[in-house]
């Protein structure tokens, strides 16, 4: 077994806390699991610390959630290994509002030939061969027109 990359040494006030948040059963589960990691984790304690899988195993997780619990309490503190943060992700948006625009005005146009109504596949063709977008899916198609309330017949 490699050694533990990232050690947890909690103070006694630090224990104290996670014990009490863990005991008490009044947070999220997730931050209550969180804490019992840590408490289980922790170098400076009378019984040693637990390795990583027999953290997992005994409160029925994944071995990589104690892995990162563990990172997340070493580079970043205690708080940020109980409180959940959601990545955070930033996309830029493939169609401005003139694109858009473009969109709802190709969508309430007659269909190509040999068709009955326009799909959202077919729209999103249409506008890389007009030169609108480069690359589109034809779900940021269908977003789109949903989120402009459009009404396609």
């Amino acid at each position: 077994m490699p050694a533990k990359k990232y050690k947890i040494t909690l103070t006694r006030e630090e224990r104290q806390g996670l014990t009490e948040l863990a005991s008490k059963g009044k947070a999220a589960a997730r931050k209550i699991t969180r804490a019992r990691i840590l408490l289980l984790a922790d170098e400076n304690q009378a019984n040693p610390a637990w390795s990583d899988g027999r953290i997992a195993e005994a409160l029925g997780i994944n071995r990589r959630t104690v892995e990162r619990i563990r990172q997340a309490c070493v580079e970043e503190g205690i708080e940020a290994a109980l409180n959940h943060k959601r990545p955070r992700r930033t996309r830029r948006k493939v169609l401005d509002g003139e694109a858009e625009a473009r969109l709802v005005q190709l969508a309430c146009t007659q269909a190509p030939n040999g068709r009955e109504r326009w799909t959202m596949q077919l729209l999103a063709d249409q506008l890389i061969e007009l030169e609108i977008v480069e690359t589109i899916s034809d779900e940021t198609v269908r977003t789109t027109l949903k989120k402009t309330n459009s009404n396609r017949g």
